[in-house]
Order: C-alpha cells, then sequence, then structure tokens
C-alpha cells in the first residue's frame, strides 16, 4: 500500500511540474511573440524608419527575454515541499503560475518602459527649435588682464 501511495504523489508531482512548465513556456513564447510584432512598430520610428536595424534590435531583445523569463521558470521549478494530493498539485502550480506570470507583465512593462523612452529620444531629435534663430551673437573676446604682483605674491609666481 506504502508503495503504491508513493508511486501516486510522485505521479502528481511530475504532473504537476509537467504542468508548470508547458504552461509557462506557451505563456513566455506568447507574451515574447507580442511584443515582437507590436514592438516592432516602436522601433522603427526609434530608429529613423531603418526597418533593418529595428528588425535586428527587435530579434536581440526577444532573445533576450526568451533567455530571462525561461531562466526563471527553470529556477522557480523546484519545491522543496512536494504536493501529497491533488488539490495541494493544482495550489502549488497556481502559485508557480502566478510568479511567473508576475514575471512576465514586470518583464513587459520594462520593454515598453525602454521602447517608449528610445520613441520619445527619436521625437525629440527630429523637433525643430523651439525659437527660430534671427541673428547669430559672436561672443566677446576674452583678453585677461596681466597679474600685478605685489610684496605678498610669493617669488615662485612671479
Amino acid at each position: 500500500m506504502g508503495r503504491k501511495l508513493d508511486v501516486m504523489n510522485n505521479n502528481i508531482v511530475i504532473g504537476t511540474y509537467l504542468g508548470y512548465l508547458a504552461i509557462s513556456v506557451f505563456l513566455t513564447i506568447w507574451v515574447a511573440q507580442t511584443l515582437s510584432k507590436n514592438g516592432l512598430v516602436f522601433l522603427v520610428e526609434a530608429f529613423h524608419g531603418n526597418k533593418e536595424m529595428a528588425a535586428s534590435v527587435n530579434h536581440l531583445l526577444v532573445v533576450g527575454f526568451y533567455l530571462v523569463n525561461l531562466g526563471f521558470v527553470s529556477f522557480n521549478l523546484y519545491e522543496q515541499i512536494k504536493p501529497r494530493d491533488g488539490v495541494e498539485s493544482i495550489e502549488k502550480l497556481s502559485a508557480k503560475m502566478g510568479i511567473v506570470l508576475i514575471a512576465l507583465g514586470g518583464m513587459h512593462f520594462f520593454n515598453i518602459y525602454i521602447f517608449n523612452r528610445m520613441r520619445n529620444k527619436a521625437l525629440l531629435r527630429q523637433q525643430p527649435p523651439p525659437v527660430t534663430p534671427t541673428r547669430n551673437i559672436t561672443p566677446p573676446t576674452f583678453n585677461p588682464q596681466p597679474l600685478r604682483h605685489t610684496a605678498a605674491t610669493p617669488p615662485e609666481l612671479r
């Protein structure tokens, strides 16, 4: 009876791990594709219409997104206290997925923040000066007066 219970518990643990990995990988891929597709518009604008550069940076961002998120998912896989039944399995899976979703959301908002900064800088560079210059003013020439040496001036400075 004890051996059968251990095998059943192991099956629950393995099922929980596989479910966690499957859902996490699916969500990571879905979010990365969504960011890639919609972020490309921002990058093209940030790179002044240079679509090739925007596509290259977009691909690098997606690779980095995969590495960070899948690394986090792998790191978060281990559970010291294993679930003993189906209810605990679902609770642990739910908690782990909540952490993964928060991490994905954080990465998503971080990417939006970076894209928005890049876009704003590009738009700022394209703006005309706030006031059109009407004339040029030449700076005055710099003619310093010679130093006057006094009795208090040390000899090495004279």
